[in-house]
């Protein structure tokens, strides 16, 4: 799997939102759903890599098609 940089939150919230999901809830995480699926993104910055790769396998999507969608 390509290694996906430190991306900032807002950027990630964003691009899922274009995935399909919208925010359900916030605190000091984002929780967001498509119906089907939850994610949780952290609010804070960058996400680091690992963390975010595990969100985007989360949300049923491919490194590449979500760096398409930043």
């Amino acid at each position: 799997m390509p290694k996906l940089p430190g991306v900032n939150h807002l950027d990630a919230v964003r691009a899922l939102e274009k995935a399909g999901f919208h925010v359900k809830r916030q605190g000091k995480h984002v929780v967001m759903t498509d119906g089907i699926r939850i994610v949780t993104v952290p609010r804070h910055n960058p996400i680091h890599a690992i963390t975010m790769g595990t969100i985007v396998r989360g949300a049923g999507l491919t490194v590449d098609e979500f760096r398409k969608l930043l």
